[in-house]
């Protein structure tokens, strides 16, 4: 990202924060991977999100006054509802990297595909707020989840291709169109849109691509997904998705010697290396994650001592490389999302050349 565009968008984020400050948001802080603004709304536990981006697309000439319209309309329904009746068509199911959001305390999560769990939020008119645990509304978690669910509309697609296609839905904010791969069935129903089985990449909050199996396409998605995973502050997963024999979405999976092989494990392998990176961020002694070009990841071991170690193909300690099978069993699994394992020091039967 360019250095003005970095000041225009570090600009705007003060003129926010200094409108929820003097509204009395203390805690209001900037969140320059993901372009928001998060603070918490009197008695909630979870702060809420602003998302930045459209005031940013909009002119300059002006935009003081829309900061302020478009703060004011968020405090006007501040917050998480008081009530399951009031919150209950508001919900929506969201697709998130199991270490983010990382400005949400306690949301309330569950698995949904490697290493991307599924958040429930409120959708407001200008922004949305992560469901907390400890909501207040006296349903179980998995009411929770099932309203959200309901809420979504489903789309469908008009007409049939004759060939192969891909189609492109681009989210206005408001269609949750990467929300709708937790939806059992729904991308199953697009073989005839797009011309076969489908598969669908979510590579950020605003893009979901679909295509057939066998699409010429195919290929040129895996890498333009992964340069928009890589590039987005929204980003979700350069992965591939298909689904499964019940309708649920599932991890694609190439078979042995397809040209698409060394793409699914590349995909993988960056996924799994950018959110071992955030949890890092907040985890003493935790090692890096590499990729090397067949796709292959290998977890960094730094020194001879104590390290977590995140779940790789190979490890390294200085120029010894050993295969994760054969560090394994000196390693103890942690109780960890993702999952790491600790090492105390660098086993010394399996170091040697």
């Amino acid at each position: 990202m360019g250095f003005f565009r970095r000041v225009a968008r570090a600009r705007l984020a003060s003129q926010v924060i200094r409108r929820l400050r003097r509204a009395g948001f203390a805690d209001a802080r900037y969140h320059s991977a993901t372009f928001s603004v998060s603070f918490t709304p009197d008695g909630d536990d979870v702060p809420s999100v602003l998302q930045l981006d459209g005031l940013l697309a909009q002119r300059s000439r002006g935009r003081r006054r829309r900061v302020d319209r478009f703060v004011a309309g968020f405090l006007r329904n501040p917050g998480l509802p008081v009530d399951w009746h009031a919150a209950r068509p508001l919900l929506r199911p969201v697709l998130r990297g199991v270490t983010t959001p990382s400005d949400v305390g306690t949301p309330l999560r569950r698995p949904a595909l490697p290493f991307l769990a599924e958040f429930v939020v409120v959708d407001h008119p200008e922004t949305m707020t992560y469901v907390s645990v400890d909501n207040g509304w006296g349903v179980d978690a998995d009411e929770v989840f099932a309203a959200a669910r309901a809420n979504l509309t489903a789309a469908t697609l008009l007409g049939k291709a004759t060939e192969p296609v891909v189609v492109q839905f681009v989210d206005d904010g408001d269609a949750y169109w990467t929300s709708h791969l937790l939806l059992d069935g729904w991308l199953a129903g697009l073989a005839g849109q797009v011309g076969g089985k489908p598969v669908a990449f979510a590579p950020d909050r605003s893009t979901l691509l679909v295509t057939a199996d066998n699409s010429d396409h195919l290929p040129g998605l895996f890498a333009q997904a992964e340069a928009i995973y890589l590039a987005s502050p929204r980003a979700i997963t350069p992965m591939a998705y298909v689904s499964d024999a019940d309708g649920r979405t599932v991890p694609y999976r190439a078979a042995p010697g397809s040209p698409y092989e060394i793409c699914v494990r590349r995909a993988q392998g960056v996924l799994a290396a950018r959110e071992y990176a955030r949890q890092a961020e907040q985890l003493p002694l935790a090692a890096e994650l590499l990729i090397a070009d067949d796709g292959r990841t290998r977890a960094l071991w730094p020194q001879d001592g104590p390290a977590l170690l995140p779940v790789a193909d190979e490890v390294q300690m200085g120029e010894a490389i050993r295969p994760w099978r054969e560090v394994a069993p000196h390693l103890t699994e942690q109780q960890l999302t993702p999952p790491r394992w600790h090492g105390e020091s660098w086993p010394k039967a399996a170091d040697h050349d």
